[in-house]
């Protein structure tokens, strides 16, 4: 299979770290654009339950913080960060703010808004919605902000997701 072109877009760390999505080729990623002022913000801890459970198999958790919904995420990297570390004990990889809609649209967010597969095709309408990126770089889902990380649906695509990986 060709590299898939999400390995190709820039991404800078929470901690100012400049990389790109290819950090994470051969990982099944769930991308997930947060906030810490949100109605969502506890699912915090069910990615982080998540990012624990799998990551042994190949699962990443990638939060990108947003404060494009009603301004819930107005911190820094830095209060992000502590804040995320002493609510929830997150280790998952977070970058730094992105615009995940609009004229300033992170580039990740352009390639993962052109899936449409599913109930949510197109723009991103809250915090908290989740795309499953498989292990050669393909969106294979997306998920609802409702949809809770320890939900079956989810889990049960991360757990394809990774046996499809590992076959």
């Amino acid at each position: 299979m060709s590299e898939s072109p999400l390995y190709a877009v820039p991404l800078t760390l929470i901690d100012g770290t400049a990389t790109t999505f290819g950090q994470f080729a051969g990982k099944t990623v769930l991308v997930v654009n947060v906030a810490s002022k949100c109605g969502f913000t506890p699912q915090y801890a069910g990615l982080e339950a998540l990012y624990r459970r799998f990551a042994d198999d190949g699962l990443v958790v990638l939060g990108l913080p947003c404060n494009q919904f009603m301004g819930e995420e107005p911190g820094s990297e830095e209060d992000i960060q502590q804040f995320c570390e002493l609510n929830f004990g997150v280790t998952f990889p977070l970058t730094a703010k992105v615009d995940v809609r609009g004229k300033n649209q992170h580039p990740l967010y352009a390639q993962l808004t052109a899936f449409k597969k599913g109930v949510l095709p197109g723009l991103i309408k809250w915090n908290f919605e989740k795309f499953l990126v498989n292990a050669d770089g393909v969106i294979v889902d997306r998920f609802a902000s409702t949809v809770e990380p320890e939900s079956a649906q989810l889990v049960g695509a991360i757990e394809k997701a990774l046996a499809r990986a590992a076959a």
